[in-house]
């Protein structure tokens, strides 16, 4: 089932284009990463399918026209941003009333179990609290409401190693059932590749490229090739090229990997090294067609 649906999505502001006729299509029971660098319209489309900005084109959230119907999309969705929005004088008890008062389907016993895994005092003020632990209470208030669609829009920014890592841990132990779908945002592309199912790459406002994780680990090779044999494997038509302790990496797309066996080990590429090499192809093409 198609959680996410959009076509032609677009959006301006001004005369700044920041959504170029999008289409995209997410289906249910999959963390798919949003991918791109600042400005590339991000947290554009997220507001869009979250219904926070209108649009133009054509957009459907679990059915729903986000912009129109946000009250009952919100009761199947839940956001995390990578700004806290708790007020700085509530107390984290106050925060669970608050969250039980106003969503039906917020579990208080299962956000109650997630902040025992914590050092978060139940009278401690927001104000208190480290950005790591606002972090956590934020975590723990969104993954025990009941929602078909998780948000995440740069959720770790500014978390130390271990804040992050937790929090990866968390969202596929604690919360990802392969029912519910989420979707998330983030410039820490490496720590994401073994949380992901799908990704896109998305750059001024026009997606790239999408794939699967299976596609990806198919579909892409990357070698170090020793000295002796560069001039030979970059015969094979690599799509990017760079410099790892003085020594050539080559990145091949649907490549024989066999073939790519001659030249050194091969491996599958990070995800952040296709971002790269993606990136520098299309501002490339991009130049040569000014």
């Amino acid at each position: 089932m198609s959680v996410i649906e959009a076509h032609g999505l677009r959006k301006r502001f001004g005369t700044a284009v920041a959504l170029d006729g999008i289409d995209l299509r997410v289906e249910q029971g999959r963390i798919l990463g949003l991918i791109g660098p600042n400005g590339a319209g991000k947290s554009t489309a997220i507001n869009a399918i979250l219904g926070l900005i209108p649009y133009e084109g054509g957009l459907r959230v679990l059915g729903r026209d986000p912009w129109a119907a946000r009250e009952e999309l919100m009761r199947d969705v839940a956001f995390i941003s990578d700004v806290a929005v708790l007020p700085r004088w509530l107390r984290v008890s106050q925060a669970l009333d608050y969250v039980a008062g106003v969503h039906p389907r917020f579990d208080r016993t299962k956000a109650e179990s997630l902040l025992a895994k914590t050092t978060l005092g139940r009278g401690s003020r927001v104000r208190e609290l480290s950005k790591g632990m606002v972090t956590q209470l934020h975590l723990a208030l969104v993954m025990a409401i009941d929602a078909r669609l998780l948000v995440l829009d740069e959720p770790t920014l500014g978390l130390d190693i271990l804040y992050r890592k937790q929090f990866y841990d968390a969202l596929l132990n604690d919360y990802f059932d392969r029912s519910r779908t989420i979707l998330l945002t983030t410039h820490q592309v490496e720590e994401i590749q073994n949380v992901l199912t799908d990704f896109i790459f998305i750059n001024r406002g026009r997606i790239v490229l999408t794939c699967s994780m299976e596609q990806f680990e198919a579909r892409y090779a990357e070698v170090t090739v020793h000295p002796e044999r560069l001039a030979a494997a970059r015969e094979l038509k690599p799509v990017h090229e760079r410099q790892v302790f003085g020594r050539s990496t080559l990145l091949f797309d649907r490549a024989d990997r066999q073939q790519l066996q001659q030249f050194g080990e091969v491996r599958t590429p990070g995800i952040a090294d296709l971002f790269v090499a993606v990136m520098g192809t299309t501002a490339a093409s991009q130049a040569g067609g000014r």
